[in-house]
């Protein structure tokens, strides 16, 4: 463990990983609206996901990811847990933060946290089977169209699946509100992934050079 340098980089970008899919989990419940469709905060953190994700497949595989989303999906679950239990206990007079407050922030319906769970995983498995059948087909050429490719299809189904769970099923968005704030939440995640395809270049060109000292 940690005898070569990708052992490092891989605890790196799995951090960063594990970090921003779960405050994307935990500021999910909030909504703004945006050219007034309302859509989830939540998806701040996201395009960092993307950046890491491919720069994860790209030099750990299929594997890599896979194993990475079960890690995290299960870490995403416990902190809902303690949360729960959080929220169950009362807070003191002098404390600043009352338990009222505390809940209406972290006191996220179950549904939420079904279909943040439930889209995370589906879409991370859409994009790493997307991203190696486009890499087999391309080799190591065309890095953008792997990348940016697998993030556009995997997000399109992240979009309508929390949405579905967390807001449509329980009747707090109609079918038209539902239809429309996922389309506009795909759209800006798909703005958001052209805009990062240089940083993904950036993170190649970073982890190629710091890997590429490995056994000297």
């Amino acid at each position: 463990m940690f005898t070569r340098r990708k052992d490092t980089v891989y605890i790196i970008l799995a951090g960063i990983f594990i970090t921003n899919a779960i405050v994307a989990e935990l500021t999910g419940g909030k909504l703004i609206d945006v050219f007034g469709v309302p859509m989830s905060i939540g998806i701040l953190p996201w395009p960092i996901v993307f950046v890491t994700t491919d720069l994860i497949n790209e030099y750990f595989g299929e594997k890599g990811v896979k194993r990475l989303s079960l890690i995290t999906a299960g870490l995403i679950a416990y902190t809902f847990f303690v949360l729960y239990f959080a929220i169950k206990i009362p807070s003191t007079g002098i404390s600043s933060v009352t338990s009222e407050q505390f809940k209406s922030v972290f006191g996220q319906s179950q549904l939420i946290i079904v279909g943040s769970i439930a889209a995370f995983l589906v879409s991370q498995l859409i994009d790493v089977t997307i991203f190696h059948l486009v890499k087999k087909r391309t080799g190591n050429k065309m890095i953008w169209l792997r990348s940016t490719g697998s993030t556009v299809i995997s997000q399109f189904f992240d979009s309508f699946i929390v949405l579905g769970i967390a807001f449509y099923l329980p009747g707090i968005m109609d079918f038209k509100t539902y239809i429309i704030s996922g389309l506009t939440g795909y759209s800006v995640k798909l703005v958001i992934a052209i805009l990062m395809t240089p940083m993904i270049y950036l993170g190649h060109y970073v982890i190629q050079k710091y890997i590429s000292k490995d056994g000297k």
